[in-house]
């Protein structure tokens, strides 16, 4: 049914075999054993690629199983180009996930959290949503379908604002080397855009794009790494590019590695969008989606693999929901 409802070019059925057609049950390893199985095919599309972005929803089966299997199998490729000697072929890698929402219970986070650490360890570089900031941003009117799709949007245009830096027309262009700099083995990332128009425009966009309400509790004081996407129509100026920079710049160490580029798009005729990728950084409070106070202390620190995960049942909780995965 997932498949059926994507736009893709090309699809993949993942564990056919294994699967018999159905998702994973919201188990991480019949999530990761159906990867695995199509791996081969998987490979074949984006042997290629230049970068790969791996989009996956954390804390159920096909999600967490899979993108892990999917980007070792990426950093391995490049491995074995290089031990025959030749010049590696790098596939840069980059995560972006989503973490349950808090009503989806605890089980369910902590599975999210064993497979971003799993997940992590394979990627260059790794951003993270957790739906439950989509609360930041709802009211009592927003809808379901709309607060996701807030969140794809998110998503969309931050990708884009990396891809516009070496396809769209501009006069700073950047190439994939720029990009492949900025994102290489850096491990969590932060991405924000901003869109503005009328006055201040361009400082409002920038700022917009640094307080991102929907990304998981990060800084962009630790960076070390910073693109900077700014895009506008032929009436952006001079000066509004550069106090956008600026702004963006306060907020990071003087010492980051600070790639900018400035594109046209003649659409946003009248408006500014900024763009801004934090890569490098650290995390002001890992696991903030889960109430700790929650979780019984011999807990709190409980960890196992995905194939023995139990069914936790206390006074304070009981951990039985059933979603299911596609």
């Amino acid at each position: 049914q997932a498949l059926e409802k994507s736009l893709c070019d090309k699809k993949i059925q993942l564990g056919i075999n294994l699967t018999k057609g159905l998702g994973a049950g919201a188990l991480p390893d019949v999530g990761k054993g159906a990867a695995e199985e199509s791996i081969d095919e998987i490979m074949e599309h984006i042997k290629d690629s230049h970068m790969l972005f791996i989009t996956a929803g954390m804390g159920g089966g096909t999600g967490t199983g899979a993108a892990p299997v999917i980007a070792k199998a990426a950093r391995e490729a490049r491995a074995v180009v290089k031990d025959k000697g030749a010049k590696e072929k790098k596939i840069l890698t980059v995560g972006v996930v989503t973490k349950p929402f808090g009503f989806e219970g605890v089980r369910r986070m902590r599975i999210a959290e064993l497979g971003l650490e799993e997940l992590q360890k394979y990627v260059d570089t790794l951003i993270v949503i957790p739906n439950q900031n989509l609360f930041r941003i709802a009211n009592e009117k927003t809808t379901f379908a709309d607060a996701f799709q807030l969140a794809d949007n998110v998503l969309h245009i931050g990708i884009r604002g990396v891809t516009d830096l070496m396809i769209m027309p501009g006069l700073i262009n950047l190439d994939f080397a720029d990009i492949e700099t900025v994102m290489s083995e850096m491990g969590k990332a932060m991405i924000g855009t901003g869109e503005a128009e009328g006055e201040d425009r361009a400082i409002s966009a920038a700022e917009a794009a640094i307080s991102n309400p929907l990304l998981d509790n990060v800084s962009m004081k630790g960076a070390q790494g910073i693109l900077i996407n700014i895009t506008g129509g032929g009436d952006m100026t001079l000066f509004e590019v550069d106090s956008a920079a600026n702004r963006v710049r306060e907020e990071v160490d003087e010492n980051a590695n600070i790639i900018f580029g400035a594109t046209f798009d003649q659409a946003m005729e009248g408006r500014v969008r900024v763009s801004v990728l934090a890569t490098g950084i650290d995390s002001c409070n890992d696991n903030s989606s889960v109430n700790q106070n929650k979780i019984p202390a011999e807990e709190k620190n409980f960890k196992w693999p995905y194939n023995q995960i139990p069914i936790l049942e206390t006074k304070e909780y009981a951990s039985t929901e059933q979603t299911n995965e596609r």
